[in-house]
């Protein structure tokens, strides 16, 4: 029979193999080719939407509403397609290039007052209750990177903004890629850590298919998104 000790022991071992060996592992990605745009994260799908300029993108608790702009923390004025992806501690949290092009811009945004805690979208997700965003303040009130890139879908210049949201005990969010700096569909740009989460917002062009859905489970770098 185990002491408690070999438990607590077993537990910690545990514990630092998840944190510091199994969380940043880096498995190689197959990317799609084609005309596409790719998933920047692995994890669940939270909200797909098609958005005039101002419209709500979704509604959380006290009535509180959240447009697209609050999302990129820029003023857009033009229709965007919005995925959100939820990154779970257990899901790789390298974040990889929707689509080929050049980094026009890097942003670094503190949040709104602190941090909240992604529990509420993490155990919804996890139980498949929708709306899957219920409750998850983080979406518009957490630290941020937003990362536009400029590049090229169906024959047409396209601008693409990435956005990594922070949990509550996420110590920074790392890019590494730099303004002017040309990525390919697919690559590594940055990481953010633990429970967290990516958007991606781009402009509605005639003709997009949207490949996802809120509960579908994607793979940075492998997931077709739109097409």
């Amino acid at each position: 029979m185990m002491t408690s000790g070999a438990i607590a022991a077993i537990v910690l071992l545990a514990y630092l193999y998840w944190r510091y060996v199994w969380f940043l592992r880096n498995p190689a990605r197959k990317i799609p080719e084609g005309d596409n745009m790719l998933s920047p994260a692995d994890g669940a799908v939270v909200y797909v939407k098609k958005l005039d300029p101002g419209e709500e993108l979704i509604a959380i608790k006290k009535n509180r509403r959240i447009c697209v702009n609050e999302i990129v923390r820029e003023d857009l004025r033009s229709p965007r397609i919005v995925v959100g992806i939820f990154m779970s501690p257990f899901n790789v949290h390298y974040n990889r290039a929707p689509l080929s092009g050049c980094v026009q811009s890097i942003r670094h945004v503190g949040p709104h007052g602190k941090n909240v805690c992604m529990a509420s979208m993490h155990w919804r997700v996890l139980l498949g209750r929708r709306p899957l965003y219920r409750n998850s303040l983080h979406i518009a009130q957490n630290e941020r990177m937003v990362t536009k890139l400029e590049g090229k879908f169906k024959g047409k210049e396209l601008p693409c903004h990435v956005i990594q949201i922070a949990g509550r005990s996420v110590r920074g969010i790392k890019s590494f890629v730099h303004e002017g700096m040309h990525v390919e569909k697919g690559t590594i740009f940055g990481m953010i850590r633990i429970g967290s989460q990516v958007d991606v917002v781009v402009p509605w062009v005639e003709g997009m298919t949207v490949r996802v859905q809120p509960g579908d489970r994607v793979r940075a770098g492998e997931s077709v998104l739109i097409e």
